[in-house]
């Protein structure tokens, strides 16, 4: 053995000279990491094939092997690591020879392209990667991070540390709504970094906290990590889960969990929001606290005032926190008494359709007993009682189709117990009244008729679904019932509008925090997956500044505000009516639906086309358009490159041989602690795509194979490669402010403010290790 090592150990040191050799050079890193892929399997195909490299792999046909095995231990778990006593047998790295695997190597990078980047099952996923840099790109050319920092430095100014508080609130509010470290930490850099050091603040908290809150875009969802993450975390979840139960004994991992063994984007975008907060939160607290203890470091600052009418504290208390805690405390009690819920009346044709065992029992003992060692026997237990009380009442005819007698009785049991107020007229009725108590309290001294005009018309409403109203009430008189109380509500919500947008906060923060709404409310509450909510949040961006062009030329903006709330209608008449018009039968009702669903699509479809072309004329579309290309090009060219260099390292058994490493431990939480901590360390040299597509396909298997929580393990190294913008010296947060700071601002200054943050992110991963349900809390709550 060369230098007393293994010959995988040494392809492996090769690789990795060859990839930090590659990005070190100066080549763009997209190219580099397959050009190093390519040089490292030359370099080892020669000391292979000049005999230098020998691997000593276990020796199967000895009798010391089969004994081992004879003993119960399954082949495939005993490596060196476990037994390093066990008979070795020199071989070469590539068993079959270079060329077989150069050939194999060429054969799966094509597939692997068409798999994961042109036709796959992930591509779906991956094109919401280009519509949120889109949307990201182009709120960052519309300015709303100039409106969003004046106005917030305003309302934070004044307390101690307020300066550094408002860059991490617009870090995270940039964060949900663009998602692009590069612009946040840029725009911030050349409008906060001049201010606070202006008034006094030290150049090495002014530099940290614009860093830090810039890679907030990086966890916060819509996070393009994530959906990088969740692509193949997907993959690696599933197909862990399934070598698990099979290794347990068990056909599949749905018998063997008892649930489906995935994980989406949508599902790892509600466990990210939290730990998002969360680090903002600990971000605004450091400032804070820093500015208590060195307060001429980090001043109070007055920047002006806010414009719009002086408000009372107790105004303030009553209508922006008294009114919305009322509003959604009622409601969430209503749900619980049963009288808001679930309005769906629909019956099986037969019975027991739906009702399963909690776990599957039609197993062997092999699997019964893993499954009783995983679920514990009370579960199983549960599981066999459920099931011969299934048997029971279907016998061995299994489902059968109900009678009309029987249909009737389960739908009259249903109109029964459904709630009297539907989940989706009281979610819109909170909406409205919500706009309508905030307006109340932005402007003390107005008229207040037409804001209790638009509240009775709320109550109207509610009032409405429950007396005439009922589960069995077609979509179309549900409509023509509440026609009325919504032209009252209405009424009061334009004059509400009004006079928000009279007020400086809500008319700079309402625009975006409705993109967000949108984007986000749909992911995290199930009703689309990413890529269509990225598809909206796009087109959201593009038209939200197309109206800002127009604000600044003075112009009317009212053609985006039209095609704005025929897409609200397009979309409420698509949930509610059936669209379907080539089936046999179709009603005048899902007529007139479609009719008009058509029409609020194609002026929605003007108003797109018109803002794109203001924003052309203007000079903004075109270099949008130009960078969002630059960044889909490089993070698919690094997908490639990674695929390449990826299958080099199989190629000669190195991911095989870090993967038996690793499970070599017996404690699950140490290898994900080695695991996390490598990411941690390649993160100071590596960039979160480098580390993604090349590390994460390797240890993957292990990580997600195991008893944690998927949602948990892929948060964690989301948050862990979100230090990787942080840490120098290859930190990209720190080279975008570098190249904004002022000459004053040295490096020193940028490094030694950075790192408190660094030990921030570290007590973060460490608050999430020790309390995973901060994690897992959201999905469980809102099931994807």
């Amino acid at each position: 053995m060369l230098f007393g090592l293994d010959g995988v150990e040494i392809g492996l040191i090769i690789v990795a000279f060859c990839l930090f050799g590659g990005i070190l050079s100066g080549f763009p890193v997209a190219f580099a990491i397959g050009g190093a892929g390519a040089i490292s399997f030359g370099i080892i195909a020669a000391l292979d094939s000049s005999g230098i490299l020998v691997h000593q792999a276990i020796d199967r046909s000895s009798e010391a092997f089969q004994g081992l095995v004879n003993t119960g231990v399954r082949p495939e778990t005993i490596s060196i690591f476990r037994y390093p006593d066990l008979p070795r047998i020199a071989q070469p790295v590539f068993d079959q020879g270079w060329q077989v695997a150069m050939d194999r190597n060429v054969s799966f990078i094509v597939n692997r392209m068409n798999e994961r980047v042109l036709a796959g099952a992930s591509i779906e996923t991956l094109l919401a990667v280009l519509m949120f840099v889109l949307m990201g790109i182009t709120l960052e050319r519309s300015k709303i991070a100039n409106d969003l920092l004046t106005t917030m430095a305003r309302v934070f100014g004044p307390l101690p540390g307020g300066l550094a508080v408002s860059v991490v609130v617009v870090g995270a509010f940039l964060a949900a709504s663009t998602g692009i470290v590069g612009a946040t930490v840029v725009t911030m850099g050349l409008l906060s970094l001049p201010t606070m050091l202006r008034n006094g603040y030290s150049p090495q908290l002014s530099t940290g906290v614009i860093a830090a809150s810039g890679t907030l875009g990086q966890i916060i969802p819509p996070s393009i990590v994530i959906v990088l993450l969740g692509t193949l975390a997907g993959d690696l979840y599933s197909t862990a889960q399934e070598n698990r139960a099979q290794l347990a004994g068990c056909s599949d991992a749905l018998t063997y969990l008892g649930e489906p063994a995935v994980v989406s984007v949508g599902t790892l975008f509600q466990a990210a929001l939290l730990p998002g907060i969360l680090l903002a939160f600990l971000y605004a607290a450091y400032a804070f606290g820093y500015a208590l203890f060195n307060p001429s470091k980090a001043p109070a600052v007055q920047l002006g005032t806010a414009s719009g009418e002086p408000i009372t504290r107790g105004e303030s208390l009553t209508w922006f926190v008294g009114a919305p805690l009322a509003l959604i405390g009622g409601a969430l009690m209503l749900a619980q008494l049963g009288m808001v819920g679930s309005q769906n009346v629909q019956i099986s044709s037969f019975t027991n359709a739906s009702e399963t065992a909690s776990l599957r029992t039609n197993v062997d003992d092999e699997c019964k007993a893993a499954m009783i060692d995983l679920h514990g026997q009370e579960a199983w237990d549960a599981a066999v009682a459920e099931q011969a009380e299934i048997d029971a009442v279907t016998g061995d005819q299994g489902m059968q189709r109900r009678s009309e007698e029987e249909i009737a009785q389960a739908l009259e049991e249903k109109v029964a117990n459904a709630a009297p107020v539907g989940t989706g007229i009281a979610t819109i009725a909170i909406m409205l009244a919500l706009v309508l108590t905030t307006a109340r309290g932005v402007a003390p001294s107005a008229n207040q008729v037409p804001i209790a005009v638009g509240l009775l018309g709320v109550a109207l409403m509610l009032l409405v679904d429950v007396l005439f109203i009922s589960p069995l009430s077609s979509n179309g008189a549900t409509w023509l019932m509440l026609a009325a109380p919504a032209v009252i509500t209405l009424y009061g919500c334009r004059h509400a509008l009004m006079r928000l947008a009279r007020n400086e906060l809500i008319r700079v923060v309402f625009p975006p925090l409705v993109l967000i709404v949108a984007v986000l409310g749909s992911i995290l509450g199930g009703i689309t997956n990413p890529t269509p909510a990225a598809a909206l949040g796009a087109a959201g961006a593009l038209m939200l500044a197309a109206y800002r062009r127009l604000h600044d030329e003075q112009r009317s903006g009212k053609v985006i505000i039209w095609s704005t709330f025929s897409l609200i209608i397009m979309l409420l008449v698509g949930i509610n009516f059936d669209l379907r018009i080539n089936n046999e039968s179709v009603s005048v009702e899902s007529w007139l639906a479609f009719l008009v669903a058509y029409g609020a699509y194609l002026f929605t479809l003007f108003g797109l086309l018109y803002s794109c072309w203001t924003l052309f004329r203007s000079s903004i579309l075109t270099p949008v358009v130009r960078e969002t290309a630059k960044v889909t090009s490089m993070v698919f060219t690094i997908l490639i490159g990674s695929q390449l260099l990826n299958l080099v390292v199989i190629s000669f058994g190195g991911e095989h041989y870090i993967q038996q490493f690793l499970q070599s431990f017996d404690s699950e939480y140490r290898v994900f602690l080695i695991v996390m901590l490598v990411l941690f360390v390649l993160g100071f040299v590596l960039d979160f795509l480098e580390i993604i597509y090349i590390v994460i396909p390797i240890v993957g298997p292990v990580i997600y194979g195991g008893t944690f929580d998927p949602s948990w393990v892929t948060i964690m190294i989301a948050v862990n490669l979100q230090t990787s913008f942080l840490t120098p010296p290859f930190g990209f947060a720190l080279f975008y402010l570098r190249g904004v700071a002022p000459k004053e601002v040295t490096t020193g200054h940028i490094y030694r403010g950075v790192f408190p943050f660094v030990l921030i992110q570290v007590l973060g991963l460490a608050i999430l290790w020790y309390f995973p349900a901060i994690v897992t809390i959201v999905p469980d709550l809102i099931p994807n």
